[in-house]
């Protein structure tokens, strides 16, 4: 995901310009804080209402001993999410909301419309068997699917720096269903906890032990690899240029009933037999999970393709050491540097070097999309701030990349950068002391690499 931290204001602009009389002439709502203000009340009250409803089916006793087994597979769930999206991390809060949203807003309406719909359904036909089957299979799927997927919409829409491809969209989906399954997990476990103790039952052969082993220990990657399907139509749309909207509405809708279509059938496996749920499981769940795993993986490293192929253009032009390219393409190297500063200058310095590796590699796929046209008008500024970011931490992160460069693999050389070339220049930007100058005449903002790219360029300055 893109930009950790968030992009900065490149400094030495104008300031007091018609974007800030702009802001300060904004109507109320259209001030961040009010809408900040008010998604965290959104979210709070969602939570004090599902925390009210969930208390009231399972009991005080049985929703702290759902709580406490529900929550066991959330820091594995989330933290394989994290390391999806190493390459390029994300900010925490989009996280957190996702996290937030899937817990208790997607929760709330989950079981408010599905409990409606199926009482509903129970009237009309005076069947209420098959209406719990319909619920189930049918009503379920689209409205929990739907009421994820809202998350990966508003990041999509209102956080659009920080959703760039198909790992930003498997990582917001999979935390949002984490949430959502978490939520789930303490009804379904709280409520068997009370049936056991109607029954007297305990132990191994106790409802409670069964729904603990089915929801937590063989699936708990269920709802995840639902609502995944609706990230990667997200992920795939943003990869589509601004001008493909048909594309772009397509994509997230058929990755929405992909995943409606395997809910149901996770949910309708136990209306197919004896052994209908282990079918499912086996013949379907294991492996789309699986391919699913080798698409992520195959992306993550086609990210890191990306910075090893885009980066060196940058170390041609001054802005990057030789090394650095490489060392930024590799995981095991970006570790190593980051142990090399904390362990030599501190764990401030190791910070700022985590930062550099996160800067840059935004700034690769930034050059990535311009070069598939596929960046916004912004550019030219984009990449200012992304190089005036890279050159503030480059006393402390050279020297730790080029050392983990050196213990990785041998030096790759970079040709030097052909004379006339190199960045147009920001308007009212001055290169930061000892930046490489830019070059009289110089038209445009990529630098020349060894192979010159298509002469047509949209974003020329």
């Amino acid at each position: 995901m893109a930009t950790f931290p968030p992009y900065p204001t490149y400094p030495g602009g104008p300031t007091g310009g018609p974007a800030d009389g702009a802001l300060r002439h904004a109507h109320w709502w259209q001030r961040k804080w009010v809408r900040y203000g008010a998604l965290i009340t959104l979210l709070a009250l969602s939570g004090l209402v599902i925390l009210a409803l969930v208390r009231q089916q399972t009991g005080t006793e049985g929703f702290l001993v759902g709580l406490g087994l529900a929550v066991l597979p959330v820091p594995l769930l989330v933290a394989a999410f994290r390391w999806l999206d190493r390459v390029e991390p994300g900010h925490w809060r989009n996280l957190l909301f996702a996290f937030a949203w899937g817990a208790c807003a997607a929760a709330l309406i989950a079981i408010v419309a599905n409990s409606f719909a199926t009482r509903w359904i129970a009237t009309a036909t005076a069947d209420p068997s098959s209406a719990d089957t319909l619920g189930a299979t049918v009503i379920a799927p689209i409205v929990e699917e739907s009421a994820k997927a809202a998350a990966v919409l508003l990041v999509f829409l209102f956080r659009r720096r920080d959703f760039t491809g198909i790992v930003d969209g498997v990582v917001i989906a999979g935390v949002t269903a984490t949430g959502f399954a978490f939520t789930e997990n303490i009804l379904y476990l709280g409520t068997a906890f009370g049936t056991d103790q109607l029954n007297g039952d305990h132990g191994l052969a106790s409802v409670t032990a069964a729904t603990f082993f089915v929801r937590v220990v063989m699936s708990p990657f269920a709802h995840p690899l639902f609502t995944v399907l609706t990230g990667i139509g997200f992920g795939t749309a943003a990869l589509s240029a601004e001008r493909q909207h048909v594309r772009r509405v397509l994509l997230p809708l058929t990755g929405l009933l992909l995943a409606m279509g395997m809910h149901s059938m996770w949910n309708g496996s136990s209306n197919f037999g004896e052994y209908g749920f282990y079918a499912v499981y086996g013949a379907f769940m294991v492996p789309a999970f699986g391919l699913l795993t080798f698409l992520v993986i195959w992306t993550r490293q086609r990210e890191l393709k990306t910075v090893r192929t885009e980066l060196p253009a940058y170390a041609a032009a001054g802005w990057l050491t030789p090394p650095e390219p490489y060392a930024l393409g590799s995981m095991r190297a970006r570790r190593l540097a980051r142990d090399y500063a904390a362990h030599h200058f501190g764990r401030a310095a190791a910070r700022s070097v985590a930062q550099y590796e996160a800067y840059a590699t935004s700034l690769a796929f930034l050059r990535h999309r311009g070069r598939s046209g596929r960046a916004n008008a912004d550019f030219v500024v984009r990449e200012g701030e992304l190089l005036h970011e890279l050159w503030r931490r480059r006393e402390v992160a050279r020297p730790s990349l080029a050392y983990a460069a050196h213990a990785v693999a041998p030096a790759v050389p970079v040709p030097p950068p052909r004379p006339g070339y190199g960045y147009a220049p920001v308007p009212g930007q001055v290169n930061p002391a000892g930046a490489p100058p830019y070059p009289a005449g110089a038209t445009t903002p990529y630098p020349a690499p060894a192979t010159p790219y298509p002469a047509y360029n949209p974003y020329q300055s």
